[in-house]
């Protein structure tokens, strides 16, 4: 199993990040300062890091730094709030290999990692998923279910995409919420109750099912 650093020092970022992750079959290490997160990363024990640049104790950017000088070869992902041209420069000049600026969506995250990590073929996700009678066309934005069309709303669509890349799996609504709406979005909220109850008219209940408890998968 790929295993990935994330290194970020605030807890709800890193939590979403990781239980993601994990949903998406890699195993995680979290390092919530510089310290923590140069050491590990120098251990050779991981396949990519993420890196926030405001880290306590010394700066993202500086963790960069000592790997790369100390030929440390790892993949590395910043995250950060900084989205001057000047920032994401110094970061890629510095030896990073992609920058992704907060807020962003998981699955642009997720996507990244797998291009980065170089096991995009072994987790593909094509321009058409199907399970069952239901077909999504990811290119064409075209949902069919049998031979009938099902006329859905962008975030109906990314909703119904996110479980048909995880079909009879159970995902919690925070990792729906990170996935289709962004870790900024309010996890309190009821929104993803409120979007399943609308799939579920356009594609039929019975294909979705709620794990009591836990969140909701696809039959």
């Amino acid at each position: 199993m790929r295993h990935i650093l994330i290194a970020e020092d605030d807890p709800h970022i890193t939590s979403f990040v990781s239980r993601g992750l994990r949903a998406a079959g890699y195993d995680t290490t979290e390092a919530p300062d510089g310290e923590t997160a140069l050491i590990l990363a120098r251990s050779g024990s991981f396949d990519l890091v993420l890196l926030d640049i405001g880290l306590p104790g010394i700066d993202g950017f500086t963790v960069l730094s000592h790997l790369r000088g100390e030929g440390v070869t790892v993949p590395v992902i910043v995250l950060t709030a900084r989205d001057s041209v000047i920032d994401t420069v110094r970061g890629l000049e510095g030896g990073a290999n992609d920058y992704v600026t907060k807020p962003f969506q998981f699955a642009e995250l997720l996507a990244r990692v797998r291009l980065r990590i170089g096991d995009g073929e072994q987790r593909p996700v094509g321009p058409v998923l199907s399970h069952g009678d239901v077909t999504l066309d990811v290119r064409a934005r075209r949902v069919t279910v049998g031979d009938l069309a099902a006329d859905l709303t962008a975030r109906e669509f990314d909703l119904l995409e996110v479980l048909l890349q995880h079909p009879g799996q159970v995902l919690t609504r925070d990792q729906l919420i990170g996935q289709v709406w962004g870790f900024d979005f309010d996890p309190a909220s009821n929104v993803v109750d409120v979007y399943v109850r609308a799939l579920r008219g356009k594609i039929g209940a019975e294909r979705i099912e709620t794990v009591r408890g836990a969140g909701y998968r696809l039959r």
